[in-house]
């Protein structure tokens, strides 16, 4: 059963990826702290005016405003953070 939980939890993260990549409109910070966790990322400042993302194999760090709902700019910088991450697994 394991297996199929991990997979599930995969396949929804997937999702949600594909939903940001379509509409980057109308995300909130708690859709952003569960993609961000998802990958591995570091989250702080969770209850302040900025959550702070990063990674310790992406150079850049990622400061979003924790107003709802997020700016699409925003959504897109987390993908090209993520399609990095995805990148240096690849090698």
């Amino acid at each position: 059963m394991v297996p199929d939980t991990v997979s599930s939890k995969h396949d929804d993260s997937d999702k949600v990826i594909r939903k940001m990549q379509n509409s980057p409109r109308d995300w909130r910070i708690e859709d952003i702290q569960a993609i961000a966790h998802r990958y591995g990322m570091t989250i702080r400042n969770p209850r302040g005016s900025h959550v702070i993302v990063s990674h310790p194999n992406v150079t850049e760090v990622l400061s979003i405003p924790a107003h709802k709902p997020v700016k699409p700019i925003y959504i897109r910088k987390l993908l090209e953070m993520i399609d990095i991450l995805e990148d240096s697994s690849d090698d």
